[in-house]
């Protein structure tokens, strides 16, 4: 179980290091008060971690891109998710050696152009407004077929759950932001086949991280949108990013405001088998679901110095949420994914 926190709400805009680069004010808020800035970091370049990675969940299928400078190298991914009635996942990466800061990725979430080019892959995201566009041109994907996507994300007016989080180390900290709840239109093509994205059905998620993390490190994270009953839904969840004692990262979103929970645990029935039931459970009783597997995306990279072992899970969650004026809504197999990672780098 995570670890008991105090949810503490930063309400002031300020900087987001002291000058001894740690975390000036630890805790959580609906949006960005932090401002971040990479030159007030006081660790080597290769343990500063930055990403951008999106979720984009359709009817049957889902696609994520991640953007990425950690440090030493860049890794820049894609997979795509099958999630009918015979799922399967494909994953594709590049490498780029020795970013160090140069890839673009922004200090904060406002309008902003970034993009990744290599013989082997094109990744770009525009944010301007209220719309972000996401585009991915990646020849021989899998089993030689090109993949190419065009998306294009609306985001009204909405809270989000940001924290800034220390770790145990000196000048490590999580800076980290979620929004959910963006409605996503467009479409993916792999090979001959056309996946079609509904914004009246169908919802995007940004993590969006930017840090100084410790060597070796296991974390959960859950989320997942729906409509229910007409009224934009959402969740994150999650646990294992550095000390939670401020604050954790464990919302729910409901027609645009987010109603911040306590802890979570994510409780394996099989804990050999990641495609076994899971229990979802918070301390403070406003989120409880089961949770059904569809697919597990298993990832292993190991290079010596930086390994991962990964399973990102698909599946169906059902059970309720309770909002911060105790009303309860009913969770009814709601597409969402819970992963636990290892990650050494």
């Amino acid at each position: 179980m995570a670890v008991s926190t105090r949810n503490h709400e930063v309400i002031s805009s300020q900087p987001l290091l002291d000058a001894k680069g740690n975390i000036a004010e630890a805790g959580w808020a609906p949006r960005q008060v932090w401002r971040y800035d990479r030159t007030a970091i006081k660790a080597p370049f290769f343990r500063i971690k930055e990403w951008d990675y999106y979720m984009v969940v359709g009817q049957g299928f889902a696609i994520s891109l991640t953007l990425s400078d950690i440090g030493y190298m860049g890794l820049q991914s894609v997979s795509f998710f099958d999630l009918s009635k015979h799922p399967w996942v494909a994953t594709n990466f590049v490498v780029n050696p020795l970013p160090r800061g140069t890839m673009g990725l922004p200090p904060d979430d406002g309008d902003h152009h970034v993009s990744f080019k290599s013989p082997r892959l094109f990744l770009d995201y525009e944010k301007r407004g209220d719309k972000r566009y996401l585009v991915c041109d990646f020849p021989h994907f899998y089993k030689g077929k090109h993949l190419f996507c065009s998306i294009v994300l609306s985001e009204p007016p909405q809270e989000s759950v940001v924290v800034a989080t220390p770790w145990d180390e000196p000048a490590h900290f999580y800076y980290n932001q979620k929004i959910n709840c963006m409605r996503a239109g467009g479409f993916v093509t792999l090979g001959r086949e056309r996946y079609t994205f509904n914004p009246q059905s169908d919802f995007a998620t940004l993590d969006w991280g930017r840090g100084v993390w410790t060597y070796d490190n296991t974390w959960f994270w859950s989320s997942g949108n729906a409509d229910i009953e007409g009224h934009p839904f959402g969740f994150n969840l999650g646990y294992g990013f550095a000390n939670t004692e401020a604050a954790s990262e464990n919302v729910i979103f409901y027609d645009g405001r987010a109603h911040k929970i306590d802890d979570v645990e994510f409780i394996m029935r099989n804990p050999r088998d990641f495609e076994a039931p899971w229990r979802f459970t918070s301390s403070d009783g406003r989120f409880e679901g089961d949770f059904i597997p569809i697919i597990d995306r298993v990832g292993k990279i190991d290079v010596g110095f930086a390994c991962t072992d990964q399973h990102q899970v698909f599946g169906k969650l059902s059970g309720t949420a309770v909002l911060d004026d105790g009303t309860n809504l009913s969770m009814n197999e709601i597409c969402c994914f819970v992963e636990r990672v290892r990650m050494k780098y």
